[in-house]
């Protein structure tokens, strides 16, 4: 009988280690699994903040972009004439017409500058949408900043300076003209609009 019982211990012993190492096999499968899920679930987080950070950066970028453009924007921009509402984008206009410098004719030396340049091109502009038609404009003896528009079929000229705007100087120009027009002037030696708010007119 003890012989019998011997071998039936043998494979309980057996047993019992077999089901012990296959229950560390089932944890340790089951640790592998935890793991995996840990770091698909890290992988996804990660993913989220980078595309966070992405958005941020690119947000960053457009509210940089946004406020340069609104520092850079009134450098682009000038007063015309001191009246709020006529800024506009200020785009320099070279001149077409003649330009005639007296003072350097006279004297040699040329008064006839880059703001000048861009300015007669800038009135000469307003000038035509407004319906005129520029021919010349001419810089007079002792005087560095007055100009003096001719136009077509017009009588006489326009005295500008260029310390007040394009734009209003041009208009003033128009208001006048119309308003002699109105009053059944035909002849006039020149319009001066070189003071703002004030328009003058001589005979001829």
């Amino acid at each position: 009988m003890e012989g019998n019982d011997a071998p039936k211990l043998a494979r309980r012993l057996a047993n019992r280690k077999s089901t012990m190492k296959s229950g560390r096999t089932i944890g340790e499968k089951r640790e592998k699994l935890e793991t995996a899920s840990e770091r698909v679930a890290a992988h996804k987080k990660n993913k989220v903040k980078n595309n966070l950070r992405v958005f941020g950066t690119s947000l960053g970028f457009v509210i940089a972009a946004v406020v340069l453009i609104l520092i850079l924007l009134p450098l682009f921009r000038h007063d015309d004439g001191g009246n709020p509402s006529s800024n506009t984008i200020y785009v320099p206009v070279k001149p077409t017409i003649e330009i005639i410098d007296e003072a350097a004719s006279s004297s040699g030396e040329e008064h006839l500058t880059s703001r000048m340049k861009e300015y007669i091109g800038q009135v000469e502009a307003c000038l035509r949408e407004l319906g005129y038609v520029p021919t010349k404009a001419v810089i007079p003896v002792n005087s560095i900043r007055e100009v003096d528009f001719y136009l077509e079929n017009q009588p006489g000229y326009i005295k500008t300076i260029i310390d007040r705007g394009s734009g209003v100087s041009a208009e003033d120009a128009d208001r006048m003209i119309r308003y002699l027009a109105s009053q059944g002037v035909e002849e006039y030696q020149y319009i001066d609009v070189r003071i703002e708010g004030k328009a003058y007119w001589r005979e001829q």
